[in-house]
């Protein structure tokens, strides 16, 4: 008994020893004291590969790992591409049929090629990997694995030696001819086959794989194989030639599909037995950007480690007034990257990471990660149109950024359709049905809808393009004058009695046909996805100009064999940027690509001449070009004629604790982890005192304990020494 006592105090002293611990942190003691920033990841990423990588949850790792030829400036508005491997913008010459040099004010149609030249910066090595280990005599080291010579490998981490070697131009020729490799599945293979020679390319390789020539499971050496419209002559400048002219493909020269990529590094994936343990591209990116892989445990934890071979790089000094204003521009100068690492905990919820987040276990809460914010109330409120925080997350350090996404989400008609759309029998039916979508378009109240469905994230659309954009106009001059008038210094919806006078004009006086008498039925087509509550406040907003609107969901193939074949009548979409450029949003309307007839994004079926008339003359034009005026006609035209009803502008939002710098919630830039900067000391204190142990419970418990243990001693003394003087002999 008395060893119980002497457990419940030596129990109680540890608990007081250890009460300045925190005992509930998901890190280890050991990392807790590194630099590094911790996120979460809530689904696994399927594809590391640059060539194969499209998709949200992987941009967060291809982007800080491999580097590209330009990248998005952080802190400019518009968005504005500046040299990231390159050591300068491109110099473009256009080429007649006969390679002849044309003008710069050469019309398109004339352009045969477009040779892009770009200067590299020298230096610039690529991340310690196993794939450059070479021994003494300057042999690959790693050459000639097997599955049995790679033992249990399985973590890139496993290999004892590792090395490096330069940059050099060839390294993207070799990754661009990836995208042509057999059994890489490359989502944008249409957009890289403007490059001269691709198309051939992708041939001659399938042939060879036919052929039995080469092993498409296994190592296939690309710089045996041509191809022409990439030069690498000089191994510190690259000339890429394209077919035509498409000033938008420089965009695509900032995205990891056209990342460099050593041969070396597929040579050593493409052994025997590698495939198996899941050392692969796929698994364990080559790069050259600021961090690199070095732990990754799926549906566990990811972990991605400064590149010690990463360029000199500094924060930038430069961006809009704005950014400057809210202390953005703090670190100028600052070596890149700012932080040791990133490491991705498996979070599968929504709740328990937003418990973790306000125990100071993640760093930010971003929309663009989870939809829902758990406990949306507690955390945020709408005050004055915009969004603020509550009382609760100011007093505890954590701040808020918000900016408006490069997409659209928005309802629109299928301009095929002959009652609303554009497919009337005459020049007055077409004319009626252009004023009943201008009803229909101030009728659907985005304001309204979006504080119902959104908790008012988001900015009514008033055009094709959105803010951030180039072409996008804020105040009076950027506002629909259709659906919305200006007053107060902010655009304000027009009146629904604005909007009955022109269902009235349309000969729709209280939503029926003036000579049958029959009521406007509108069909809503949406896919089974879109919730109850959507559908209400539309249908409800459509009667206060007495049409009838009818909902007619469906499961998403169905839905979308009904747009394929113009089927639809009112319907619902969205589209996200590729890139930041008008182009990118306009395109959307353009005839040629249109959803029934060519299968294209052009959903709404839209056929204009005039706008498909500047829409030709626009794609020609170079993207540093003004492009103000034109952009500003075929916005009108698409204003008017009204194809899209209404939609909106997502806006995204970051929850970010106090020791966090520089973090904005930019879904365009994926490269934003390079810039943010971390306290770690502020960091360390503030967990320790919100997750600091309530031990008066456990001493509670043991006081209880030891107390038990007194009176079960001093009992068990009673009863031994009554038992001697009973057994005592008379």
């Amino acid at each position: 008994m008395r060893h119980l006592v002497a457990t419940a105090v030596a129990s109680c002293a540890l608990l007081l020893a250890g009460c300045g611990d925190v005992w509930n942190s998901p890190y280890p003691a050991a990392e807790r004291n590194r630099n590094f920033l911790h996120e979460e990841f809530n689904s696994r990423p399927k594809h590391l590969d640059p060539v194969q990588s499209y998709v949200e949850d992987e941009a967060w790792f291809t982007y800080s790992i491999y580097d590209t030829l330009f990248e998005f400036h952080y802190l400019k508005r518009p968005y504005e591409l500046q040299p990231s491997l390159a050591a300068a913008m491109p110099k473009l010459t256009y080429l007649d049929k006969g390679g002849k040099t044309l003008p710069e004010s050469a019309p398109p149609e004339s352009i045969a090629e477009t040779v892009y030249e770009i200067p590299l910066k020298a230096g610039i090595k690529f991340q310690p990997h196993p794939a450059f280990a070479r021994d003494g005599a300057g042999k690959l080291r790693y050459e000639g694995l097997n599955d049995q010579t790679l033992g249990n490998r399985s973590q890139i981490t496993d290999f004892e030696y590792t090395g490096t070697r330069e940059l050099i131009s060839e390294d993207f020729a070799y990754g661009l001819k990836r995208m042509a490799r057999p059994k890489l599945e490359t989502p944008t293979i249409e957009i890289y086959k403007q490059i001269v020679g691709m198309e051939e390319l992708v041939a001659m390789l399938d042939a060879d794989v036919k052929a039995g020539k080469v092993d498409p499971d296994g190592w296939i050496d690309l710089r045996k194989y041509p191809l022409p419209g990439v030069d690498t002559t000089d191994p510190h400048r690259l000339r890429i030639h394209i077919k035509g002219k498409y000033p938008q493909f420089i965009y695509w020269l900032a995205m990891p599909f056209s990342a460099p990529m050593p041969w070396e590094a597929e040579k050593f994936y493409g052994q025997p037995g590698m495939a198996k343990r899941e050392l692969t591209l796929d698994m364990w990116p080559v790069g050259t950007g600021p961090f690199m892989l070095t732990r990754n445990r799926p549906l566990r934890e990811l972990l991605m480690e400064r590149n010690p071979n990463f360029r000199e790089e500094t924060y930038p000094c430069e961006g809009t007034p704005e950014y400057r204003e809210r202390g953005f521009m703090k670190d100028c100068g600052k070596r890149l990257p700012m932080i040791d690492g990133v490491k991705f905990a498996y979070e599968r919820e929504a709740t328990p990471f937003w418990n973790k987040f306000l125990q100071g276990y993640y760093d930010f809460y971003a929309s663009t990660r989870f939809k829902s914010l758990a406990s949306f109330d507690s955390a945020l409120q709408i005050q004055g149109g915009g969004l603020s925080l509550s009382d609760v997350m100011k007093k505890q350090g954590i701040t808020l950024e918000t900016e408006v996404e490069p997409a659209t989400e928005y309802f629109f008609v299928n301009m095929l359709d002959a009652t609303i759309g554009d497919g009337g029998a005459t020049p007055e039916a077409r004319m009626r049905a252009r004023k009943v979508r201008q009803a229909m378009a101030i009728a659907l109240d985005m304001e309204e809808y979006l504080s119902i469905i959104k908790n008012g994230l988001g900015r009514p659309m008033q055009g094709p393009i959105p803010p951030g954009i180039a072409g996008y106009k804020e105040g009076a001059a950027g506002i629909n004058p259709y659906a919305y008038t200006w007053a107060k210094g902010r655009p304000q919806r027009r009146s629904i009695e604005d909007a009955r006078r022109l269902m009235a004009e349309a000969g729709y006086p209280n939503g029926r046909d003036e000579k049958t008498g029959e009521p406007l039925v509108v069909n809503l087509d949406v896919y089974d996805s879109f919730a109850r509550a959507q559908l209400e406040i539309v249908i409800k907003q459509m009667k206060r100009i007495d049409i009838q609107l009818v909902p007619r969901p469906t499961e998403w193939n169905r839905w979308q064999e009904m747009h394929r074949k113009g089927a639809a009548q009112l319907s619902f979409w969205g589209w996200n940027a590729d890139y930041p450029d008008p182009e990118n949003f306009l395109f959307l309307f353009y005839s040629k690509n249109s959803k029934a007839k060519y299968q294209g994004e052009n959903v709404t079926n839209y056929n204009n001449p005039e706008f498909d008339r500047l829409y030709e003359q626009f794609r020609g034009m170079d993207i540093n070009a003004d492009r103000q005026a034109i952009i500003d006609k075929m916005a009108e035209l698409l204003r008017r004629d009204s194809p899209v009803l209404a939609g909106w502008h997502n806006e995204a939002f970051q929850l970010s604790h106090g020791w966090l710098g520089n973090a904005l919630p930019v879904r365009m830039i994926h490269t934003n982890r390079k810039y943010l900067s971390l306290d770690l000391a502020q960091r360390n204190a503030s967990v320790a005192q919100w997750n600091r142990p309530q031990v008066w419970p456990l001493l509670l418990m043991f006081a209880a304990i030891a107390a038990v243990g007194v009176l079960g001693v001093r009992h068990y003394r009673r009863h031994e020494s009554q038992t001697a003087r009973t057994e005592a002999p008379e």
